[in-house]
């Protein structure tokens, strides 16, 4: 496939708004594959072809297996599984006929402000095995709250809604900060590289040199760099580098946006520096990257 801008299939990355369907910013609900089936092809498009969401996105798997691909990483869901999505990440999926799955989603403005920072802490998230039991709790919650979001006539309807969806992702929230390495185990190098990480993901198209970074974070680039590679294996920079080619990839895959409009929305004035980072950091060239993808 040569390096010349060719036709974009896809305009932009689309946006299932599947947390607005009630007008209040919140769904919990129960489903399979015959579900989505009787709702009609659009639907099963919808569910299968790569999308974003609105809304921060949780499904518990009960039966069935879910083939799923974030950002470019590809995973096997299995039973008794759970996994996050953050509106931010690019997904799409295909499941086995036995699929059953409950699924919650909530947008910003209705997501408890303290667990929407524990969220952006633990992002990107992979699947989680759960045990049998904190499953079956997980399941009988949302088995409740499903049978509550049908009492529309209730006047405290929508704060119902908000309080049971929040009750769940607490509970998801738990189960991937046990799977972590507990807050009173942190490390002065593991405290330093999640709040370089957590500062990435918010300045990553603003900064670009690990000293900007140190210096938000009052230490040393030295001390900085160490603290990261200690912790993770790899410098400062490959982690800048790693963050804004993730980004890109999402932009040349999903949208008709040229390679230099991508490159300075990415914080790139200078093009052909830009251009040389993507092929260093993937192995390719942007363009080739995108007609790679177009299929």
């Amino acid at each position: 496939m040569s390096d010349k801008e060719m036709p974009r299939k896809k305009r932009s990355i689309p946006v299932n708004a599947m947390a607005t369907e009630f007008g209040t910013g919140i769904v919990i609900e129960k489903f399979s594959m015959s579900d989505i089936e009787a709702f009609g092809e659009g639907t099963l498009d919808n569910a299968t072809s790569v999308h974003r969401h609105d809304s921060h996105s949780f499904f518990l798997l009960k039966s069935g297996t879910v083939n799923i691909t974030i950002d470019f990483e590809q995973y096997v869901i299995k039973p008794r599984s759970i996994i996050y999505i953050h509106p931010d990440q690019v997904h799409h999926a295909v499941a086995s006929e036995k699929m059953v799955v409950s699924s919650w989603a909530i947008t910003n403005e209705n997501l408890n402000p303290e667990y929407l920072k524990l969220l952006e802490s633990i992002t990107p998230a992979m699947p989680l095995t759960l045990t049998a039991e904190t499953f079956n709790m997980i399941d009988e919650a949302a088995d409740i709250f499903i049978k509550l979001t049908g009492h529309k006539s209730d006047r405290l309807h929508h704060w119902l809604l908000k309080d049971c969806c929040n009750a769940l992702v607490a509970l998801v929230i738990s189960q991937y900060l046990k799977a972590a390495k507990p807050a009173d185990k942190l490390t002065r190098f593991d405290v330093i590289t999640k709040s370089f990480r957590e500062l990435l993901e918010r300045k990553y198209t603003n900064l670009k040199r690990p000293a900007e970074y140190a210096e938000i974070l009052n230490i040393s680039v030295p001390y900085l760099n160490e603290c990261v590679k200690n912790t993770t294996g790899y410098s400062v920079s490959y982690h800048i580098q790693q963050r804004v080619i993730l980004e890109a990839k999402r932009l040349l895959y999903f949208s008709n946006s040229s390679v230099k409009e991508i490159a300075a929305a990415l914080g790139y004035d200078d093009y052909p520096y830009f251009s040389r980072l993507f092929t260093k950091v993937t192995g390719m060239s942007a363009l080739t990257f995108r007609n790679k993808n177009l299929g």
